[in-house]
């Protein structure tokens, strides 16, 4: 028994052990393929990777599957797309109908009947869907399409729809243009409704990428009274809770406070909890925006004015110059910056120096850096060099050419509105002296009144086209800068090389600057070596060039055949050409020896009769007495007239 045991406990420890023939046959282990799993390897993870991979056991009885093509792929891809919108978005079916019309309607080629059937169409199928499809990116086009040729009854019943929702979809991506073409076709009654629904929701609008475009767009459409009112919102919670407290005639921030009585620490707190996050988020090229900085420089303690100033300095301020008060902020901060600040603004011009010159107010921010900034080397650097790759370009621009003639004329009435004046005598009033704050007055009374900028362009345009042009001279000095204007001046527009390729811009295209309503200017200012005579002695040899080149064109012989007028015929370079006979003697007497001496009988009559009498007018004696033995028999003769100024002299 106890044999048998021990053999029986042999066998018990080989069934735990080791494989035998004597181990039941449940319990026998499979013997090992050669396709069984490795030692060491985790089996689980392996069956994973076959899953992974589309492993399949080989299958005697099963035949192998074709694989599919590309273009079954891709369409079993598609398949299962449109699955997945279909369940994600609601209206996905009208969307796709919408689409099919709008393919039909947008064709250039369409008949106006059919494309109106079609509209109308689209229309029937959103009726009452309009505010839940207006966010897609598929029906927001398709309205606007619908907006832009539907009837104004079928505008007015969109519009209905969509007024209670517009606020939301003013801060949608895609919906904002449609707000933006609703609020181009609606009629006063509904744009005065869209403005009423903004109240308290103008300055969280304005923090947002989108919705800031809808208030700028309804401040460009709105007239004065509406735009003081989205302007108010902005300034202080009292005004922004009762709108009705002021009226259009305080339209400065400085005299709602005096007259309300208004705490100013309260108003300034208020506008920077509203202000800085605009300039965080990087969000000022709206001109809403831009007075707002205006109104608030202007009622500002120093420290806060210096804080937006430090914001400011930089590229941020070149995307703000484009418009008036954008270009007056510009100015304030280039002319109360520090200089570390002022190498910012100046870096961040870089490589746009030709697109700001050529606008109408980023001009004069370019006027107001060559008069106030000393740092020479920067703006030549910088400014100087971009400008004279494009110097043709800017002499022919009737606002590229301010820069140029600022800095051989500075101030002068002939080339720049009182409207620009008080923009560039403009200041911060916590940061200046008694002197700028009595300018800074100046400044925003003459930019209350928009009508009165239009008045001053027409008195500009009628000085241009004045047969003198020589309106009286008024002080019209720019403050800030410590350095000489004159030293300044020199160092900007000699030491720099820009009046050198000045002057042979004006020397290689003499003919069509100098017959050029605004190219004339600057050839006159070159030819008479500039105020002061800052191009004198450096350039005289150039200038004498120039004087020969303008001769050389007088001297051709007077055409009829031609189409081009003649430089002595032509209306501007005729009275350029006067102008510098009576203001440059040098160029008279050139003019005189190379191009009217012995024909002056041949150019008595038209324009060109006011250029030989000019030769009368000249202060310089030696000039009249040139021609004065030429001219005094056709004065004689009654062919043309002595000047005034010298009957009154004999």
């Amino acid at each position: 028994m106890a044999i048998e045991n021990r053999q029986d406990g042999k066998v018990k420890k080989r069934k735990h052990g080791k494989e035998g023939p004597e181990a039941p046959a449940s319990k026998k282990v499979k013997p090992v393929s050669s396709k069984s799993v490795p030692k060491g390897v985790d089996k689980s993870r392996l069956q994973k990777q076959r899953k992974q991979s589309n492993y399949k056991k080989p299958d005697a009885g099963n035949e192998k599957q074709q694989p599919l093509t590309k273009k079954e792929r891709r369409l079993h891809a598609k398949e299962l797309t449109e699955v997945r919108k279909q369940k994600r978005k609601r209206h996905y079916t009208l969307e796709q109908e919408l689409a099919h019309l709008w393919e039909k309607m947008r064709q250039h080629d369409i008949a106006k009947e059919e494309r109106s059937r079609l509209v109308t169409e689209a229309l029937k199928k959103m009726k009452g869907k309009i505010s839940e499809i207006a966010s897609s990116h598929v029906s927001s086009r398709v309205l606007q399409t619908c907006i832009k040729y539907c009837s104004q009854a079928e505008k007015d019943e969109v519009f209905g729809e969509l007024q209670p929702h517009l606020l939301n979809l003013a801060s949608s991506t895609y919906a904002v243009h449609l707000v933006k073409k609703l609020l181009d076709t609606a009629s006063k009654k509904q744009l005065a409704a869209f403005i009423s629904s903004l109240h308290g929701h103008v300055a969280s609008h304005l923090r947002h990428m989108v919705g800031s475009v809808v208030i700028e767009h309804v401040y460009q459409l709105a007239n004065a009274t509406q735009k003081q009112e989205l302007l108010m919102e902005l300034y202080s919670t009292e005004l922004q809770l009762f709108k009705d407290l002021v009226s259009t005639k305080e339209s400065r921030l400085v005299d709602v406070i005096s007259k309300l009585g208004l705490q100013k620490s309260l108003v300034i707190r208020h506008m920077s909890l509203v202000i800085q996050p605009i300039l965080e988020k990087g969000i000022v090229d709206h001109s809403i925006i831009h007075r707002m900085l205006v109104e608030y420089f202007s009622i500002a303690d120093k420290s806060s004015a210096r804080d937006v100033l430090q914001q400011l300095s930089g590229p941020l301020l070149v995307r703000m110059i484009h418009t008036r008060d954008g270009s007056q902020v510009g100015m304030l901060c280039i002319k109360h910056g520090s200089a570390k600040e002022r190498k910012k603004i100046i870096k961040g011009m870089k490589g746009h120096i030709g697109k700001i010159a050529n606008d109408q107010y980023g001009s004069l921010v370019l006027v107001c850096v060559v008069s106030v900034v000393d740092d020479t080397k920067l703006v030549t650097k910088i400014v100087m060099r971009e400008v004279q790759t494009i110097l043709k370009e800017l002499v022919l621009d009737k606002n590229g050419r301010r820069p140029l003639l600022q800095l051989l004329h500075p101030n002068c009435a002939r080339y720049l509105s009182p409207s620009d004046f008080a923009a560039l005598n403009s200041s911060i009033p916590s940061l200046c002296g008694k002197d700028a704050l009595e300018a800074d007055s100046r400044a925003e009374s003459a930019d209350a009144n928009e009508l009165g900028d239009k008045k001053a362009d027409t008195e500009m345009a009628e000085v241009e086209h004045d047969e003198d042009g020589n309106p009286d001279e008024v002080d019209h000095s720019i403050n800030g800068g410590k350095k000489d204007p004159l030293i300044r001046r020199r160092e900007l527009l000699v030491n720099s090389g820009l009046a050198e390729g000045l002057v042979d811009v004006c020397i290689e295209n003499a003919g069509e600057l100098i017959a050029s309503n605004f190219g004339k200017e600057v050839v006159y200012e070159v030819a008479t070596g500039g105020a002061d005579g800052i191009l004198h002695p450096t350039l005289d040899d150039k200038i004498n060039s120039l004087h020969e080149a303008i001769a050389a064109l007088a001297a051709q012989p007077k055409s009829e055949d031609t189409k081009e007028e003649h430089v002595l015929e032509n209306f501007h370079s005729s009275r350029t050409i006067r102008k510098l006979i009576v203001d440059c003697p040098s160029f008279a007497v050139t003019l005189w020896e190379k191009a009217l001496k012995g024909k002056c009988r041949t150019w008595a009559q038209g324009h060109s009769s006011k250029v030989i009498t000019a030769f009368l007018e000249s202060s310089d004696s030696k000039v009249c007495e040139l021609a004065k033995k030429e001219l005094q028999p056709l004065i004689n003769e009654a062919i043309i007239k002595q000047p005034e100024a010298k009957i009154a002299k004999q």
